[in-house]
């Protein structure tokens, strides 16, 4: 019975040495826990500028669709 128990500890603790890999990238990525704020500032303007060029071209075709409907209704 204690022989059970000892080698299905033994098998955990195989499997926990396994897992090497998992740490490799963790160690290889940036050597603090900061972020770069320029980083964060340059992704949410991409992100602004994508959202903004988006509300031009909705707000062009409104403005476009009501002028031309306008023309239509007046002749």
């Amino acid at each position: 019975m204690s022989n059970k128990i000892i080698a299905d500890t033994e098998t955990k603790v195989e499997t926990s040495n396994d897992n090497d890999e998992s740490e490799k990238p963790l160690k290889n990525g940036t050597k603090s826990g900061r972020v770069d704020i320029n980083v964060l500032k340059s992704k949410l303007q991409k992100i602004e500028s994508r959202e903004f060029k988006r509300n031009i071209y909705i707000l062009s075709v409104l403005v476009i669709s009501l002028v031309s409907l306008g023309i239509y209704l007046s002749l």
